[in-house]
C-alpha cells in the first residue's frame, strides 16, 4: 500500500485556551484536528495531574493536526499567536498517511 509524507503537529495547551486555538487554526485554513484531554504529566514546574480537579480550568488538552508539509508554517504561526503568552508545548514530527488527498 502506498503512503504519503505528512507532518504531525501536536499542541499541548491549557484547556481554557481551546476556543482561541480552534479559531486560530480555522483562520489558518486548518480544519482537521483531534482534541484529547491530557490527564497529567511532568515538566519544568514538576509533576501535575488532573486528579481531584472539578472543572477544566486547571487542565490541559492535546490538539493533534496532520497536514501536508507545505501547510506547517501557517499552522505554527497560528498556534504561536495563541501560545506565546500562555503555557504550551508544540512538537512537529514526520509521518506517513494513506489517502493523501484528505490532508
Amino acid at each position: 500500500m502506498q503512503t504519503h509524507m505528512a507532518k504531525r503537529v501536536e499542541i499541548i495547551i491549557e484547556a481554557p485556551m481551546e476556543g482561541r486555538l480552534r479559531s486560530a487554526l480555522a483562520g489558518a485554513d486548518i480544519s482537521g484536528y483531534t482534541v484529547l484531554p491530557v490527564l497529567g504529566g511532568s515538566g519544568r514546574s514538576g509533576e501535575w495531574s488532573r486528579e481531584g480537579q472539578v472543572g477544566r480550568a486547571g487542565g490541559m488538552i492535546a490538539v493533534i493536526c496532520i497536514v501536508h508539509p507545505d501547510r506547517v508554517d501557517g499552522l505554527l504561526s497560528a498556534a504561536f499567536a495563541v501560545l506565546e503568552s500562555h503555557i504550551g508545548v508544540v512538537s512537529v514530527t514526520d509521518c506517513e498517511v494513506l489517502r493523501a488527498e484528505r490532508f
